[in-house]
């Protein structure tokens, strides 16, 4: 699309757009095209989707107002931006919960039909917002009667009144692709795709697209566009993901590069199961997918799949993993290569299902009954949730053990640019089943005599002949595998299941550290938090504050070489969305000499990634004490 040369255009190196609106106006389909045309246009981008748990919440309220939040930029971009510079408001309730957040003279951008007096009262303002002076005055305002040049555009469409209003969002897309220049094809092109059946929503919906911007071009209130550049990136080929999609993508690589027919059994919970929708679209690959009645049920017929010589995967959130708590320690005992995969969410309980949050760590190695060790790793965006699902992989199959991959919210729902990788370039995925024919003469196959290196035991398909043993949840004899109650014996397997995972520590890359490797301040992270760290780190660097940055990715067993990393600097700042869990882990697991380390916690449970600002204000504090 060539850029509006009708009115003056400017040039800016990044925006941030917050789109909102009540949970049926759209805005996460708004957003997410916008994303795309963005992505298309070579930007490099960011997006935070945010919106209520219930499917469709009160209309017109605080609770039911659904956000979608994008930065595109010139440059590299490392979260979906703080306050943003625009804000399209399609309600008052939008308005009135997100303004706050929005810049000094920053855009906005409301649906001035929705300013109803009865609108008005849900969020109890008194009078109209979008007439009082100062809010012209401390930002830009543009009131624009989407509903009502929306139902004029579709007025000989023949759709009924619902039918017309539900078009809106394209509108408003409209305009925003028009004052940012950028391309409509390909939004065109969804559209006609997702609505292939329905072909007068085909029609409804390109109709309001090309009207809103139209609307923009004609109309006089607005003076201006702007364009973004696109960013210089590393040669490669691109596309957008969430984080369950790159999730989806390193299970289905897994599966390729070893050879193995993928399972994955699950029951559907929030912010996990779109894991589930996507994998069911790669059965080409010998992908099977399996929704369980249950979260039991799911766990315990991949736990089957894994005995049956399948590549096993399974995937829920907080209260999900706490049901299948039990299996995960049948998996331990049995020594069976499993993944399990946790897209945490805001909680106890059913908490806050479609929030952020980073609060399951504890859960995940210590959260099951008996000695029950579990090798736990964590992704921290969209690129490594694609390496850690295939590493994931691998190493349960090598070492035949439990492996639990942590997500979140964030990055389950957020997306951005993904350099595709090269097969090639990915760990080699050997797989060695026992064979019935390596045994002769009286030799018989022991199902628990172990790899000296990894002390995984042999991984025999059930059902070949010479290769029949015992499995389940009573423990076993060392190397015969029969059933045992001899306490030594207890003693010992415990202590073979805990040093295998200790061993896993081969597998761990030496730690990457961001700045210099020794000094004042190293702040130290873990997840979702990359990206606020790295932007606050850089905004910290850019006041003349030296600071160092290193993230963690293997939660147990940690990095070999961390304890030697933090003991290089006076102090270490640890952020989490939690009350200080990779805190409490460091100390009591990867504090080996028993020495004091000063690490200090910055926590913030809010549902939300990690606030940039107050995040900087702390690095330069520590970095600068009075």
């Amino acid at each position: 699309m060539q850029e509006n040369t009708a009115k003056k255009n400017s040039e800016l190196p990044s925006v941030v757009i917050r789109f909102a609106g009540d949970s049926g106006d759209g805005m996460q389909v708004t957003g997410g095209q916008f994303t795309m045309e963005s992505a298309i246009a070579g930007n490099d981008i960011a997006t935070f989707p945010d919106f209520p748990a219930e499917i469709r919440a009160p209309a017109g309220t605080l609770a039911g107002v659904s956000g979608f939040q994008i930065n595109f930029s010139s440059e590299q971009v490392f979260t979906p931006g703080g306050n943003p510079d625009v804000l399209v408001a399609m309600n008052p309730a939008a308005l009135k919960s997100n303004l706050k957040d929005l810049k000094e003279g920053g855009i906005i951008i409301a649906n001035e039909d929705a300013f109803t007096e009865k609108n008005l009262s849900k969020v109890d303002f008194e009078t109209n917002p979008l007439d009082d002076a100062k809010l012209d005055t401390n930002y830009r305002l543009f009131k624009v009667p989407i509903t009502k040049l929306t139902k004029d555009a579709l007025a000989d469409s023949g759709l009924t009144s619902r039918e017309i209003d539900r078009c809106k969002n394209f509108f408003t897309l409209g305009i925003m692709l028009w004052m940012f220049n950028r391309p409509s094809e390909h939004t065109i092109s969804w559209i006609e795709k997702k609505f292939a059946k329905k072909p007068q929503f085909i029609d409804a919906n390109v109709t309001v697209l090309k009207a809103g911007m139209t609307y923009a071009e004609a109309t006089e209130i607005f003076p201006q566009t702007y364009t973004v550049p696109p960013a210089k990136v590393e040669a490669g080929k691109y596309r957008n993901v969430d984080g369950n999609t790159a999730l989806a993508y390193g299970l289905v690589s897994a599966a390729q590069k070893s050879g193995l027919d993928l399972f994955f059994g699950a029951y559907p919970i929030t912010p996990a199961s779109s894991l589930l929708h996507e994998l069911a679209k790669h059965k080409q690959y010998n992908i099977r997918t399996f929704q369980a009645e249950d979260e039991i049920a799911a766990i315990c017929s991949a736990i089957g799949a894994s005995f049956a010589g399948a590549l096993a995967i399974t995937s829920s959130s907080g209260p999900g993993i706490a049901l299948k708590g039990e299996a995960l320690g049948l998996a331990t005992i049995t020594e069976l290569p499993l993944v399990v995969i946790n897209v945490q969410r805001g909680g106890p309980s059913t908490g806050l299902p479609t929030k952020t949050e980073q609060s399951d760590l504890l859960q995940a190695i210590y959260g099951r009954h008996g000695e029950s060790p579990t090798c736990v790793l964590a992704a921290s965006g969209p690129d490594s949730a694609f390496h850690l699902a295939y590493e994931a992989c691998r190493i349960a199959v090598k070492y035949m053990t439990p492996v639990m991959l942590l997500s979140d919210g964030f990055i389950s729902n957020s997306a951005g640019p993904w350099k595709i990788p090269n097969p090639a370039d990915l760990n080699n995925f050997d797989v060695s089943f026992a064979k019935a024919d390596s045994y002769t003469g009286d030799e018989k196959f022991m199902p628990y005599k172990r790899d000296e290196k990894t002390l995984a035991r042999p991984w025999a398909i059930p059902g070949t002949k010479g290769l029949e043993h015992r499995i389940g949840g009573l423990e076993k004899q060392d190397v015969s595998g029969d059933v045992s109650y001899d306490p030594q014996n207890h003693q010992n397997m415990t202590n073979y299941r805990a040093d295998k995972i200790k061993r896993i520590t081969a597998e761990i890359p030496k730690t990457k550290i961001d700045g210099k490797e020794s000094g004042e301040l190293l702040v130290l992270g873990w997840g979702s938090t990359e990206g606020s760290i790295t932007e606050a780190v850089n905004k910290a660097r850019d006041e003349g504050v030296e600071v160092s940055r290193a993230h963690v990715y293997y939660m147990n067993p940690l990095p070999p070489d961390l304890e030697s990393t933090i003991k290089s600097f006076k102090r270490v700042l640890v952020p989490e969305i939690n009350c200080g869990q990779l805190t409490k882990v460091i100390k009591s697991e990867g504090n080996q000499s028993g020495e004091q380390l000063n690490l200090i916690g910055f926590n913030q449970v809010m549902g939300l990634p990690l606030n940039v600002k107050n995040l900087t204000k702390e690095i330069i504090s520590l970095a600068r004490p009075q």
